[in-house]
């Protein structure tokens, strides 16, 4: 059906995007594709690459799956800032980052952990690396006629931490700044790190420079000063670029803060 209507057609998943821009005439395509009734799309598994999300789980099942919470805590982490709970029960994993709202959690988080997110065509699947997937605001690397059936989520080592937190007007609304990070500390030094921002940007930012001041100083405060430079964040109505920017250096020391903490 993606074939015969071409950019006419819709999937319909969870509809939490869909179905208000239906009602307000913002979208007015030829055809709806529900693709709830398609089997195994909403599974959550372990498997060999790592944990598998179907496009389709939905919030609430992601939000409190145990093998999320083991597998991936900071996606587990990041679940309950996604919208409201009526949102959380219909809205699925997939419609998040197929949809790419730059002030979203989801696409920030699976940046930030490396994930693949694979999608499939009447030709075949094919797997593309998170980084790559998201290509503007609301625009990613899917070809007509493509759909995400999955995110692969590889299995850590068990050394990263994790830590996820965002600044809105209301919890629940769309994130002033927010922040999914990785850390991954040895003896007194920082290792590695994943600093991944959203709502600063067109797309989930990774801070490179930040991390690399963190790697080098192993101080929240040099990278804070790194990160200052480094994000040129939008101004819109509900906050100036200044704005963002200082939220983002607060959650910057709030959560990494938090996690060298527990590796002193």
């Amino acid at each position: 059906m993606l074939e015969r209507y071409g950019d006419d057609g819709r999937i319909l998943a969870g509809g939490q995007s869909l179905v208000p821009t239906l009602n307000m005439r913002l979208a007015t395509p030829r055809a709806v594709i529900d693709i709830n009734r398609l089997p195994g799309l909403n599974d959550i598994r372990a498997s060999a690459d790592g944990l598998a999300i179907g496009a389709l789980a939905r919030h609430d099942e992601v939000e409190h799956s145990t093998l999320v919470h083991e597998r991936a805590p900071l996606i587990a982490a990041a679940m309950p800032h996604v919208g409201h709970a009526a949102i959380r029960a219909r809205g699925t994993f997939g419609g998040s980052l197929a949809l790419a709202d730059p002030a979203a959690e989801l696409p920030a988080c699976v940046v930030a952990l490396d994930a693949t997110i694979r999608v499939a065509s009447r030709h075949g699947t094919r797997d593309i690396a998170a980084a790559d997937f998201f290509r503007g605001i609301y625009t990613t690397a899917l070809t007509p006629g493509e759909v995400v059936v999955e995110v692969i989520i590889p299995r850590g080592d068990g050394t990263w931490r994790h830590g996820f937190d965002e600044l809105a007007r209301r919890h629940g609304d769309f994130a002033l700044a927010g922040l999914a990070a990785r850390v991954r500390v040895g003896g007194h030094a920082v290792r590695d790190a994943r600093l991944v921002f959203f709502g600063v940007g067109s797309v989930p930012v990774r801070a490179h420079q930040a991390e690399a001041a963190l790697k080098a100083a192993g101080d929240v405060r040099a990278a804070g000063r790194a990160l200052a430079t480094e994000l040129d964040p939008p101004g819109d109505i509900h906050g100036s670029p200044e704005l963002r920017r200082h939220l983002a250096g607060v959650l910057l020391e709030r959560v990494v803060g938090t996690l060298l903490e527990r590796h002193p």
